[in-house]
């Protein structure tokens, strides 16, 4: 069984080959591994900044008007 010439010389010589070979996949993938990357990046971005609501959606809330919490609260 016959291996690639690049496949002794390391993961980088395997991308390059591969990037040198087909460029649209190795192109393709960057940019879905980029893609992904970014919307983790805004899922996190939405829970962590107060985007998601539905906590009081379920049950009845009631807060003083002094609580800070009542400046994030929206009325959707």
């Amino acid at each position: 069984m016959a291996t690639s010439p690049a496949a002794g010389k390391g993961l980088i010589a395997l991308i390059k080959q591969g990037w040198h070979t087909y460029p649209e996949v190795m192109g393709s993938g960057v940019v879905g591994l980029v893609g992904i990357g970014i919307g983790f990046f805004a899922i996190h971005n939405y829970y962590s900044g107060h985007g998601d609501n539905r906590r009081f959606k379920h049950a009845y809330v009631v807060y003083r008007p002094d609580d800070p919490r009542v400046k994030l609260i929206r009325y959707d």
